[in-house]
């Protein structure tokens, strides 16, 4: 996590004020609950929130942590400097770092997950504009890299809609996945506090109770969290190539916008290079880079260690920090992005007429000949055109076989273009809906 590629939002959720303010929370409503249970005096749990207002002084924890080599330990400390030692003496009763710990990580992990849905809902919003701008703009599908067949721009667009779609669907599950929280003291068991103080924290902090942890939240829980963070970007990279691809100089079907003083190199003036789509490929790199860690976080020795805390603490505001960043940049891409209808024409017809080849070999097919004889008839035809950049409309029209088999206007009707393009309205509404 580094300032080029953090956005403040997300960054101030990780913040140490940010943490030690949730763990203040954490403690406080823990406090409440076991005084309306009897458990501790009244006036103790009202005394804790005379720090509601407090900023906590991430320098002074980090004194007393020098010493105690415990950073809960450490802020606890310094809150009763805060409250008095006397009133905040029940703090923290029957509780266990890790009931702290948890579930802030929980809380940060939600609000994150609220960030990057509001991200992901610019991306859409990018991505559907610009197909309905672009649905009948004509461009050529490649598979493998090499002309297929005659494909629509907008639905280049859609296509990235429903996938970054399913993505937020994804996000929205993972989200509610990782809201749970655990006050439930060493090694789970609820021993030394009552469930209800767990409810009561969960419900202020809007999460819901963990069903059984071991002194831990189950790291199951993260691991998805953080996979569908890697499928996320997997998809933005997804994009990124594609609009890479599109401004190399032989297509240039498509382009990064080319803001007003921009320079593309250091050595050549000339140069506009899709630095904002190569960087997002890199980004997406290492948001996948911390799918691993959280994986092997779920396998913790008997009821708990700390191995997946150092883990924790990169990859939490590593993943969510370079992933929000991400998912604005790209939405910024999309939303400038230069589209060239003519170029895509222009790329088509560099092998005129070749797109349609399929469309000849299935009508040769139902006029009887056999599937064989049609595709080597076919084929013949388009090789010439591969080779010598002859017409393929022309070669057919000259082709004896072809003709006796299909007839002059029957070949000529199988270069309208509007074939390949009569179902786009169908398939935009089976992804944007009527």
């Amino acid at each position: 996590m580094i300032p080029r590629y953090a956005r403040p939002d997300m960054v101030a959720i990780w913040s140490p004020e940010t943490k030690f303010k949730i763990w203040y929370e954490i403690e406080a409503h823990a406090c409440d609950a076991m005084a309306d249970l009897g458990v501790i005096p009244r006036e103790n749990a009202d005394a804790v929130w005379k720090a509601r207002d407090v900023e906590f002084d991430v320098a002074r924890i980090d004194e007393i942590e020098a010493v105690t080599k415990h950073d809960v330990i450490a802020f606890l400390t310094h809150l009763a400097e805060h409250v008095g030692s006397e009133e905040a003496r029940f703090v923290h009763q029957g509780m266990t770092s890790s009931d702290v710990l948890d579930t802030c990580l929980n809380v940060q992990l939600v609000r994150a997950a609220d960030l990057l849905l509001v991200g992901m809902d610019k991306v859409l919003d990018a991505l559907k504009k610009r197909a309905l701008e672009h649905k009948d703009t004509v461009r050529v599908g490649r598979s493998h890299g090499i002309h297929a067949e005659p494909t629509t721009m907008g639905l280049t667009f859609a296509r990235f809609y429903a996938e970054m779609d399913r993505n937020k669907n994804r996000l929205e599950k993972a989200r509610g996945e990782v809201a749970t929280g655990a006050i439930s003291g060493a090694v789970g068991t609820f021993a030394n506090i009552d469930p209800a103080v767990e409810e009561h924290v969960c419900e202020k902090l809007g999460l819901r109770p963990e069903p059984i942890s071991t002194q831990v939240i189950p790291r199951d829980r993260h691991a998805m969290f953080f996979a569908t963070l890697g499928v996320i970007a997997s998809s933005i990279e997804n994009i990124a190539v594609e609009i890479r691809h599109m401004q190399r100089t032989e297509v240039l079907e498509g382009a990064e916008f080319f803001s007003m003083g921009q320079k593309g190199s250091s050595a050549m003036p000339h140069k506009k290079n899709p630095v904002l789509t190569e960087n997002l490929t890199g980004l997406a790199r290492l948001v996948r880079m911390t799918v691993i860690p959280a994986m092997e976080n779920v396998a913790l020795w008997h009821e708990r260690d700390i191995s997946h805390s150092s883990v924790e603490r990169g990859i939490g505001p590593d993943a969510t920090v370079t992933l929000d960043f991400a998912l604005h940049r790209l939405a910024g891409v999309i939303d400038k992005m230069l589209v060239f209808p003519e170029n895509m024409l222009d790329n088509m017809n560099k092998f005129p007429g070749l797109v349609m080849s399929q469309r000849v070999l299935l009508a040769l097919t139902q006029a009887g000949v056999s599937r064989e004889d049609a595709y080597a008839m076919v084929q013949r035809n388009a090789l010439k055109v591969w080779e010598e950049r002859l017409d393929f409309r022309e070669l057919l029209l000259a082709d004896e076989a072809v003709v006796d088999a299909l007839g002059v206007d029957a070949i000529n009707e199988k270069f309208d273009m509007g074939y390949h393009t009569k179902h786009v309205d169908t398939i935009f509404k089976r992804v944007f809906g009527d």
